[in-house]
């Protein structure tokens, strides 16, 4: 029976983390639960722990409501962090960088302060962390696999890149970490996660002769691909998490607007882009690169759902 209060920690635990592993059934905790990680949730089976750590008390009831023991803590608040060492034997870390903050612009400290707690006694098993695409950089449309090295061209993608330092520095300790780099996450019933919005404001794509790759996940795929690394990763690897759409950012905005019954969006040159459009958008259109998801595939065992965004944009019970 999952721990009705996450105030209360299980008569097993000291302030300073739990016991062995061997002396309790196997915990997963969940860092960053936000909507792919309530999806993860779901799909553990009940014989497990499902612990969440949240940083709002909003969110208790949430939690509980889907089977997870929610844990009031803030990786921005390293000093109450420390009950979670040792807690869990397999850890999933979803939780984004901050935002640009004075010197710390291009670092990570929230997973810094995750793994120096996760240093402090029995560290996990396994350790899944969801990094981005964007660490990649431009790559001019090329297929882009996991050898590759990073080239992050944005602070977001920098920082990135530092928290990929701080989970492979767990290898010393025998964690197994796997790190996904993850592209445009979307699902019809994800918080927009369709390009509907956008395709109702009539926001501008690049014309063709200058358009970029981009790349895609199901939001349920997603959340299959990170518990298949807490199980089947191998250590310190990286995989590409994409499905197995080929598509310029312009046709994928067309097939949604087919797809939901829309108008395309019309198309401007990239001058005119950057004087219409913000910043951050104007960032997805300055990369393009083709990934390649083989060793997702072939090592983690993933047969995807949702292997192109045709199928996974389409309304419910439409047949394509």
């Amino acid at each position: 029976m999952r721990n009705p209060n996450p105030l209360i920690l299980p008569s097993n635990q000291t302030p300073l983390g739990a016991l062995p592993a061997r002396f309790r059934r196997e915990r997963v905790l969940i860092v960053g639960c936000g909507d792919v990680g309530m999806r993860a949730a779901a799909q553990l089976p009940r014989r497990l722990r499902v612990l969440a750590l949240t940083s709002s008390p909003d969110r208790l009831t949430e939690l509980r409501a889907a089977g997870v023991t929610p844990l009031l803590g803030n990786l921005d608040a390293p000093a109450g962090l420390r009950r979670l060492a040792g807690l869990a034997t397999r850890v999933l870390h979803l939780a984004p960088p901050p935002s640009e903050q004075g010197r710390d612009w291009s670092h990570d400290p929230r997973t810094m302060a995750l793994t120096r707690v996760l240093r402090l006694r029995s560290a996990a098993k396994t350790l899944v962390y969801g990094s981005t695409s964007g660490v990649y950089g431009d790559c001019q449309g090329a297929r882009v696999n996991e050898s590759r090295p990073v080239q992050p061209h944005t602070p977001r993608a920098l920082r990135r890149v530092d928290a990929e330092r701080s989970i492979r520095s767990l290898g010393r300790l025998g964690v197994c970490s796997s790190i996904l780099r993850i592209p445009g996450i979307y699902a019809p019933d994800r918080v927009g996660g369709t390009p509907k919005e956008r395709l109702l404001k009539r926001t501008p794509v690049l014309r063709a002769a200058e358009d970029v790759y981009t790349n895609h996940i199901h939001a349920d795929d997603l959340a299959r691909a990170c518990l298949a690394a807490l199980w089947h990763g191998k250590a310190q690897r990286v995989y590409n998490v994409n499905d197995d759409t080929t598509l310029k950012m312009g046709d994928y905005f067309d097939l949604a607007a087919d797809l939901l019954g829309l108008p395309k969006p019309p198309r401007v040159s990239r001058s005119s882009a950057t004087e219409a459009l913000p910043l951050m958008l104007l960032s997805f259109m300055s990369e393009s690169r083709r990934l390649d998801n083989t060793r997702m595939k072939r090592e983690l065992r993933l047969r995807l759902r949702y292997p192109t965004v045709r199928e996974g944009l389409r309304p419910q019970g439409q047949l394509l």
